[in-house]
């Protein structure tokens, strides 16, 4: 049997384990998982390139073209894309393989046949990654996270980022307020500065985000900082100084 190796490239954590299990029973090694273009960027300077890549489009930190200008990648790829119309005429007109999510596993079964079959350096050149991504630059905009899944008890229930007051960290944790109730959250502070859209979100410290039409009053505080009011939050959310003037230019936009 062929042995082919394999790294995810996807940011969303549930999404990219999902497909790791799939592409493991479909008898691929997946030699990791990377999050972002910073994660695979230092990954490609310190480590070969595997067989094959699953590549997401659009990563929290920007679109994953963005790799390829740093680093030289000789891998096959498999895009996949949650946008069914622009990015999928561009994979089109260029006979390259995608997986719209969410990604079904017969399709996944599909892509990686096709891999098989064909020799892996007459794939990866086929490739032209430029003409790609000046197919999508007109049309590709940044999708921000609209839902998070909660748990209350044993019940999940989706959320509306429209519905959240904020984010905020401690000991360890992540956790989403919701009218006067707080949940937990597997994303980080940074991840989430990353998925949220920054005209209605603001990253105010290392352990918290905002969101502006929850912002009752701000505060002067020590330091030349400022406590953010938030009704229903139990834990202060002070602006650290280094972000203090950026934050005035946000709330002014």
């Amino acid at each position: 049997m062929e042995h082919i190796t394999c790294i995810i490239i996807e940011d969303e954590k549930p999404a990219a384990r999902l497909l790791k299990k799939w592409a493991e029973n479909e008898g691929l090694e997946v030699v990791c998982l990377l999050h972002s273009v910073q994660e695979a960027v230092q990954y490609f300077m310190e480590n070969d390139a595997p067989d094959l890549l699953f590549l997401d489009i659009q990563l929290g930190d920007g679109i994953s073209f963005e790799i390829f200008e740093q680093v030289m990648v000789k891998s096959a790829i498999i895009f996949t894309t949650a946008y069914d119309d622009y990015a999928i005429k561009a994979f089109k007109l260029n006979s390259i393989d995608y997986l719209l999510k969410p990604i079904n596993p017969k399709e996944l079964s599909q892509a990686i046949d096709k891999f098989k079959q064909k020799n892996q350096t007459q794939l990866h050149n086929t490739i032209d990654l430029q003409q790609i991504q000046k197919l999508l630059n007109t049309n590709f905009e940044k999708k921000y996270k609209e839902r998070f899944l909660i748990k209350i008890g044993t019940t999940l229930r989706t959320i509306s980022t429209q519905e959240i007051s904020c984010f905020y960290s401690e000991s360890k944790s992540t956790n989403v307020c919701v009218d006067s109730r707080e949940y937990p959250i597997d994303s980080s502070i940074t991840e989430l500065a990353n998925e949220l859209n920054p005209n209605d979100f603001f990253q105010i410290s290392r352990s918290a985000i905002v969101h502006l039409p929850f912002v009752q009053d701000i505060v002067a505080y020590s330091g030349n900082r400022l406590i953010v009011k938030i009704p229903n939050v139990r834990t202060e959310l002070i602006v650290s100084r280094e972000r203090v003037h950026e934050f005035k230019l946000w709330l002014q936009q």
